[in-house]
């Protein structure tokens, strides 16, 4: 409950978050593997519904945030490949096309989605968790970084292809599960034995979706990255923030994937 306050732009939208599980249980222990792993199945139908999605990538699992509006065509267009529950004081209840066919919406006719330019920073990323009882610990360096130690923004009209680095840190704390993306040298200001990250210790690099703020209405966009880095069978995390999305892939694939973006938005023009 945070007060009113001229500082605060707030979206004129409720959203509701999905997760895939595989037969009942959320992945556990190991990294997910990103919005690819959900790109045929979820992703590219809701486009062709013209569902807007937010996408968020944690170090555990991956989450779909939908509009509330859109919950009956989101459930139309999944029910086929799924099945769908609905958590209630902690339990989960089967949810079918029944309970929610009142006031369903014909989905939109497809349209082309707009192809954004697709920006990547020279910048290189650790997708980390951290474990509850240690975050005391690291509480001010957290405090530190999240708000005292920003760059200069960017001046509107500064050139994307001069994109050398990029100033991001992402913390999310859900069910108790706190996964955290920052650059490499952030990492270094942070005690190391209290960072958990996979056995590889892999580091990521960053494409980053659009030339101006992107808005909610439009669909497709979470699409445009997931479904080419699905087909190349490429692992990629997604952060959709309220003025751009972002996907992080492995450093190593990294210009595969910028040519891949590339051959797309050649085809769609």
């Amino acid at each position: 409950e945070l007060p009113p306050s001229e500082f605060m732009q707030v979206a004129d939208s409720t959203w509701l978050v999905l997760s895939v599980v595989s037969n009942g249980r959320a992945p556990s222990g190991s990294q997910a593997t990103g919005v690819t792993k959900i790109a045929r199945s979820v992703i590219a139908p809701l486009a062709e519904h013209h569902v807007s999605v937010l996408m968020l990538s944690t170090y555990q699992t991956d989450f779909i945030l939908v509009r509330e509006r859109d919950l009956p065509v989101v459930i139309h267009t999944l029910a086929g490949e799924f099945d769908i529950y609905r958590e209630e004081s902690g339990e989960c209840v089967p949810v079918t096309c029944d309970d929610v066919s009142n006031g369903f919406l014909k989905p939109k006719p497809a349209t082309s989605p707009t192809l954004h330019p697709v920006q990547s920073p020279q910048t290189r990323f650790c997708v980390l968790a951290v474990a509850p009882d240690t975050l005391p610990a690291i509480a001010t360096m957290l405090i530190d970084v999240l708000f005292y130690s920003h760059s200069p923004p960017r001046e509107a009209g500064a050139s994307s292809q001069d994109l050398d680095s990029i100033t991001f840190f992402a913390f999310s704390l859900i069910d108790g599960y706190i996964s955290i993306v920052m650059d490499a040298e952030t990492q270094k200001r942070f005690p190391s034995d209290l960072l958990l990250t996979s056995s590889t210790r892999e580091l990521w690099r960053m494409v980053r979706i659009g030339g101006q703020p992107l808005g909610f209405d439009e669909c497709g966009i979470v699409a445009q990255i997931a479904e080419p880095l699905a087909a190349a069978d490429i692992s990629a995390y997604y952060i959709s923030t309220f003025n751009f999305d972002h996907a992080l892939v492995p450093e190593e694939v990294i210009a595969e994937v910028i040519q891949l973006l590339q051959q797309r938005q050649e085809s769609g023009r």
